[in-house]
């Protein structure tokens, strides 16, 4: 069987989800690949010599035509659907949708997608994200839905002892665009400083991503803050092995990753901290919750009360106990329900289906 998943771009979630995936069902007997239409940056993350970097017509129609694809996995872009029919494709079409930020932008988006959806579509994808279930049996009650936890390799990517940071560290992973909410994880910090005056910021971006006008309120704010522009430190582009030394190093230092992120599908950062025995601190946002069980595997609290995330935090720094809990906990989470051949069967098991 032949499988292609497509994407935009090579970088943050969907480059590491689409890297285990391809591994997970290479080990299980599928052919895949991968197809992106332009280059970014977390291609250094992969040495694949069969994922794909095009968006020329001629180069994609050779690719269908010479690979013969049973199913293509499209990831938010719907368009894709007429334009591979035009191009010759033949197979069936799932649509994956692993976020689109704010929720009346994906009820949008998904209304907009009618054509192309009931045109193509042989069935729709989402990794345990609420809100992305409720819209897709609103609007496509006709056509199978199929909810699958995305994978993670949890014994490539773990915890590694290292020597020890003197300050604790709050981090911080996203672009730096309204949803991601990076103004909250620097309020956040900002009150910190003066709970912990040896606290350090750390933000994982990367900038080519960014929104221009929300790029210029960072700096701005940055600019006319000497306390959170003295504790902060700015990550770029972060090689995804080397994230998992920077994850155990946080979770040792007494600190913690924090998600402000208005609205989430199923992010990868919150994984990646877990296995790495880092606790996180994450926004009720929806598909986080697959993963976060509050004060069992992570801490939540809502959107935009600061008061309340301070709290959190102060507990995870000071209550020893509960802080050890969570990581153990957190980790066993992820290995035992995110495991990469638990999804391999459930994906080929939608494959059947189809």
């Amino acid at each position: 069987m032949n499988l292609l998943f497509v994407y935009y771009v090579p970088s943050g979630g969907m480059e590491t989800l689409n890297r285990q995936r391809v591994r997970a069902l290479r080990d299980a007997g599928i052919n895949v690949q991968c197809l992106y239409y332009r280059w970014g940056a977390g291609i250094q993350n992969s040495a694949d010599p069969s994922v794909f970097i095009t968006d020329s017509d001629i180069a994609i129609k050779h690719i269908l035509d010479h690979m013969k694809y049973d199913f293509i996995v499209v990831t938010t872009d719907h368009r894709t659907f007429p334009k591979f029919r035009l191009l010759g494709y033949t197979g069936k079409f799932i649509l994956e949708i692993q976020g689109y930020g704010p929720m009346d932008v994906a009820w949008r988006e998904l209304t907009n997608a009618a054509p192309e959806i009931n045109g193509h579509a042989s069935a729709l994808l989402h990794p345990n994200t609420p809100h992305i279930g409720t819209i897709f049996k609103t609007l496509y009650p006709h056509l199978p839905h199929f909810t699958i936890n995305n994978c993670f390799d949890s014994d490539a990517f773990t915890y590694r002892e290292l020597p020890r940071l003197p300050y604790p560290v709050l981090a911080w992973i996203g672009r730096i665009e309204d949803n991601k909410n990076w103004r909250e994880f620097l309020a956040i910090g900002a009150r910190m400083a003066v709970i912990r005056p040896d606290i350090r910021l750390w933000m994982f971006e990367d900038p080519s991503l960014s929104v221009p006008s929300e790029r210029e309120d960072f700096e701005r704010l940055l600019e006319s803050d000497p306390v959170l522009r003295g504790r902060l430190t700015l990550h770029a582009n972060v090689p995804n092995a080397k994230m998992q030394e920077m994850f155990s190093m946080i979770g040792d230092s007494g600190g913690m990753l924090v998600s402000t992120s208005k609205v989430e599908g199923g992010p990868y950062c919150v994984l990646e901290a877990m296995s790495c025995r880092c606790p996180v601190l994450a926004t009720n946002s929806d598909g986080v919750t697959s993963a976060i069980f509050h004060n069992a595997t992570g801490k939540l609290y809502p959107l935009g009360n600061v008061d309340l995330a301070i709290q959190e935090i102060c507990e995870l720094m000071y209550d020893a106990t509960l802080r050890e809990v969570i990581r153990l906990q957190a980790q066993y989470h992820v290995r035992t329900e995110f495991h990469p051949a638990k999804y391999a069967g459930e994906f080929i098991q939608m494959l059947h289906v189809l």
